[in-house]
């Protein structure tokens, strides 16, 4: 009985998050009219009003979210790799206690939303001068992943032979020229994760940046959704068209590394 629950189980599932995306699709090229009379029809004939509306807006409204999301995501995951995959290897590698607690003040880092500590967030970036700035994104993003990044790369450089390194430093090459050439080129699947993971939540977060970058200071893709909808009027066909548009960069960049994604989580998950 259990055998035939699971693959019903499993479509049903499969179903329910089609939905959200089956209306999407559907509604990107369909006229606004028709949106708000026929929201699950099939748009027949298919019309590309709604794309060419959005990106030839007078405001610049998509190309000007894009471009934030673009250098924020990109920046953010970056340093959050490099940062993540040294302090990693430092904390796989040494067996100091006070590493260990580092190690559980990181993973604590885990379980805190990003929403609590955001007020006094707020209150340091404007102290420091990076409130309603890239920078201060930036920054926000890079002190709050970092500890997820930690893990896995953690998990994963447990699993690599230490004898690998002990052979290059006997060759004469230093930690840094260990790391970045015997390593960091073994931690591929991991990287991959880091980047999937951290590139997504980034590209997706909505609250961060509405309160960070503020109304007036700049906008990313979440934000630009939301600004595209008025007080009094709302062109329905446009909010899709910006949310089918701001979902294809994110879905180009985990294609383009989903062959390393799931050695990156089996590897973290299980070595170490």
């Amino acid at each position: 009985m259990t055998t035939k629950l699971r693959p019903a189980a499993a479509i049903l599932a499969s179903a329910l998050f089609a939905v959200p995306l089956y209306y999407v699709l559907v509604n990107v090229f369909k006229p606004g009219d028709q949106i708000a009379e026929e929201p699950a029809s099939v748009p027949l004939p298919p019309t590309l009003t709604n794309i060419h509306a959005v990106l030839t807006r007078p405001d610049g409204l998509f190309w000007v979210s894009l471009a934030n999301s673009l250098l924020v995501t990109l920046l953010s995951i970056l340093v959050l790799t490099v940062l993540s995959a040294m302090l990693g290897h430092y904390l796989a590698r040494s067996d100091r206690r006070w590493t260990k607690v580092l190690t559980l003040i990181l993973l604590a880092g885990l379980m805190i939303p990003p929403q609590v500590i955001l007020i006094p967030v707020t209150e340091v970036l404007r102290l420091t001068g990076l409130m309603a700035t890239l920078q201060g994104l930036v920054l926000f993003n890079v002190g709050y992943y970092v500890p997820f990044g930690v893990f896995v790369f953690t998990g994963f450089i447990r699993g690599v032979p230490v004898e690998l390194e002990e052979a290059a430093r006997l060759d004469g090459a230093s930690r840094a020229q260990v790391f970045w050439r015997i390593v960091f080129p073994l931690l591929r699947p991991a990287t991959a994760s880091v980047l999937i993971f951290l590139g997504v939540w980034i590209w997706n977060d909505f609250i961060d940046p509405l309160i960070i970058l503020g109304p007036s200071q700049g906008t990313t893709i979440t934000t630009g959704i939301y600004r595209s909808i008025g007080q009094y009027q709302t062109d329905l066909g446009s909010v899709f068209a910006l949310m089918f548009l701001a979902t294809l960069p994110v879905l180009i960049f985990y294609l383009a590394l989903q062959k390393q994604f799931v050695k990156g989580l089996t590897g973290g998950a299980t070595k170490g």
